[in-house]
């Protein structure tokens, strides 16, 4: 997908990439019995992986990449959510509310109280230490959803562009402003007006406004 490069200083981005390794290391490290309990509690609930096995996301510069959740869904959900005749009109709501469900039957019981507290973004931290994603950035969007949504929303197609040319984050300004509760048009220019005034200072204030995100779970679907 094309993308439009908002430049930064070097020393800008050798900053960044070196805070989103050690962060990613002392979460993951701080994080690790919290990871293993949620793992636990995935395959003691329901059957299927540990980790969510949902397509690829589009990344910096419009690559796709694997990103890593925690399954909170029944097993193959996004395909049947696509390819079964009987979550035609889920399907169809799932595209009209940007991408978003409430009371989505194919979450799991433990998959709730994660999704609700954001414990199923916590393996995205891989993807941080990897170079997929960064602490801090933009929405991971599906190319379908990215594709479907630009079309409902012409003049967001700019702002796709902008938001592409930069790491998606685990966390982010859309995410700690409502998450869930945002359509795509809001949430795409949010993400763009991060990329164009983004800052280590600006990352460190979404950080700081992150844990309270995960304990309210406001928003989260």
């Amino acid at each position: 997908m094309p993308y439009k490069e908002i430049k930064k200083s070097a020393l800008y981005e050798l900053t960044k990439r070196s805070i989103d390794i050690i962060s990613a290391i002392i979460l993951l490290i701080i994080f690790s019995p919290v990871i293993l309990l949620v793992a636990l509690a995935i395959k003691l609930d329901s059957a299927g992986p540990v980790l969510a096995d949902t397509p690829s996301r589009i990344g910096q510069n419009g690559r796709p990449f694997k990103m890593y959740k925690f399954r909170s869904m029944v097993k193959n959900a996004h395909e049947q959510l696509r390819e079964n005749p009987e979550f035609a009109r889920l399907f169809a709501e799932y595209k009209k509310s940007s991408y978003k469900l409430k009371d989505d039957p194919r979450v799991t019981r433990v998959g709730r109280f994660i999704r609700k507290h954001s414990l199923d973004e916590i393996p995205q931290l891989v993807n941080v230490l990897k170079g997929d994603m960064s602490l801090v950035g933009p929405r991971a969007y599906y190319p379908d959803e990215l594709r479907d949504q630009q079309r409902k929303y012409p003049s967001t197609r700019d702002a796709v562009k902008v938001v592409l040319s930069v790491r998606p984050g685990v966390t982010g300004q859309w995410q700690v402003s409502g998450r869930s509760e945002i359509n795509f048009d809001k949430r795409i220019q949010m993400d763009a007006r991060y990329v164009r005034l983004r800052s280590i200072m600006y990352d460190f204030v979404i950080i700081a406004r992150t844990p309270w995100a995960m304990i309210s779970g406001r928003g989260a679907l």
